[in-house]
């Protein structure tokens, strides 16, 4: 049996890969009237044309564009629905919003388990593949069908080839959960400035050595700055 693969706009390159598979029947997102996905004011344009009813997987990334693509994807779980297909797995690359995935002051929302409560509660999603997702080891986590595929094992196996006596740290304590490597611990003052301090545990961890560091997820750059500023301070 076949299994259709719905890509999203932002996964098409990903799913052109896949469609080398002859298990797969990839299907992609058609275009308006003008050739377009959005109409001139900026509305989010869907077509699926015919569905064959079996197993489908919607492949989708959040990035570089998170709330067109959300949009994008809510309007394809919708059309799924109506059409009553089923089984449906979603398979996402990037989460989007993940990094919201706990809630730290009054009148915020955990908006990544928003979002899954609502593909699966709503739309009958059976299952979500994401590939290193930020909230990997929240308490909330388990109660949903996730299975986190993740690449760091493969990124870090290559860099041990080339550098046998490389030391894996990771820059903060969300690293440090995901990941079982010791850490640094990081302030976040707001989108671009961050501190980051380290123990003596970490500098015996970084003296003199080569050091990786294994994080999920860059958006501005500035942790990945910050640790390896700090990693020059402490070698020395």
């Amino acid at each position: 049996m076949k299994i259709d693969i719905i890509t999203t706009s932002k996964s098409e390159h990903i799913a052109k890969s896949l469609s080398k598979n002859s298990d797969f029947n990839i299907i992609y997102i058609g275009k308006n009237k003008d050739g377009q996905r959005y109409f001139p004011d900026g509305e989010v344009y869907v077509n699926l044309g015919e569905l064959s009813g079996q197993k489908t997987v919607v492949l989708h990334s959040g990035a570089p564009d998170p709330n067109d693509g959300l949009v994008e994807l809510e309007f394809v779980l919708g059309l799924l629905k109506d059409k009553q297909i089923n089984p449906i797995e979603l398979f996402i690359t990037y989460f989007p919003y993940g990094k919201q995935d706990s809630i730290f002051k009054d009148g915020e929302i955990n908006a990544a388990e928003t979002l899954i409560r609502k593909w699966i509660n709503f739309y009958g999603v059976k299952k979500i593949y994401i590939v290193d997702a930020h909230f990997m080891g929240r308490d909330w986590v388990d109660k949903y069908p996730i299975e986190n595929i993740s690449s760091i094992g493969i990124l870090k196996k290559t860099a041990l080839d080339k550098y046998p006596e490389i030391s894996f740290i990771s820059p903060d304590a969300g690293g440090t959960r995901r990941n079982n490597l010791c850490g640094f611990v990081k302030k976040r003052k707001n989108s671009y400035n961050i501190e980051i301090s380290g123990d003596k545990d970490m500098e015996e961890n970084i003296g003199g050595k080569i050091v990786g560091v294994v994080d999920d997820m860059i958006e501005t750059g500035g942790t990945m700055v910050s640790v390896c500023e700090k990693c020059r301070t402490l070698a020395h």
